[in-house]
């Protein structure tokens, strides 16, 4: 019998969409389509804020969706959020402040916006930003600490923060942007997908994960078929069962339209 996923986890930015848009390809959203229409479970699982993934689930038929690197669960359905992880993120801040200069920091208000601590660049939070103090901040327990060192590259802060220890928290480096991103302890979107999927029935070798990123490689890992996007940095790929064409070469519906012509 052929293989056929009876579970789909999609990241968003850099498999689903751009980098920070919301614009999907039509070939993405219609292969999307008819796995759900084989009663698959859908599942996006995205380092994306929820006010920042709820403009992609809109426009797909998705039942579950894993926010902040799963640290916030939202059902779309009942627009529900259905469990919601926190960390502290006062001493994760003064950690990095010890170490970086020049570096501007925002915790998440769970479908509102961010707290900042300094200016982000244009665009780069989802929804409503206050800026607040250290005090304000460090005392608004968060699911997602997000992290921009201005002027510098993602390569610059790969570097910078090889021998990093952020006590209490699970975080990653983005690939594209001089951007770092903590959630609580224990949370990964392996980790997650995989208490989702025991409540849904279906056993790790029966998913599919596609992703590009970082805070990717424990999903792709976990899944039965992790496979990476075709732009995606070598440790990613290497964590993959297989790589996929890029974002902009519709990847994710080449892998999709293997198991749902």
């Amino acid at each position: 019998m052929t293989w056929r996923p009876r579970l789909i986890a999609l990241d968003i930015d850099g498999t689903l969409t751009p980098v920070g848009s919301n614009d999907m390809a039509p070939a993405v959203k219609a292969a999307i389509a008819r796995a759900a229409d084989h009663s698959t479970h859908v599942v996006l699982c995205t380092g994306r804020s929820l006010i920042g993934t709820t403009p992609i689930a809109a426009q797909l038929p998705v039942k579950r969706t894993l926010c902040s690197n799963g640290a916030v669960w939202w059902d779309p359905i009942a627009n529900e959020v259905t469990k919601r992880t926190t960390f502290d993120p006062g001493p994760t801040i003064k950690a990095l402040q010890a170490l970086l200069t020049d570096v501007v920091f925002a915790v998440e208000q769970t479908g509102v916006g961010n707290l900042s601590l300094g200016s982000f660049l244009p665009g780069d939070l989802w929804g409503v930003t206050s800026e607040v103090t250290f005090e304000e901040m460090a005392a608004t327990p968060t699911p997602r600490l997000v992290m921009r060192w201005l002027d510098h590259t993602p390569a610059e802060l790969s570097f910078a923060v090889r021998e990093l220890e952020l006590p209490g928290v699970e975080w990653s480096v983005d690939h594209t942007e001089a951007w770092l991103t903590a959630v609580p302890a224990d949370i990964s979107k392996g980790a997650e997908l995989d208490e989702l999927a025991a409540q849904l029935g279906v056993p790790p070798e029966d998913a599919l994960a596609i992703g590009d990123g970082a805070n990717d490689v424990e999903m792709l890992r976990w899944a039965g078929l992790g496979v990476a996007m075709g732009q995606a940095p070598e440790h990613v790929k290497a964590a993959a069962d297989e790589v996929a064409p890029t974002v902009l070469e519709d990847g994710a519906a080449v892998v999709l339209n293997r198991y749902f012509p």
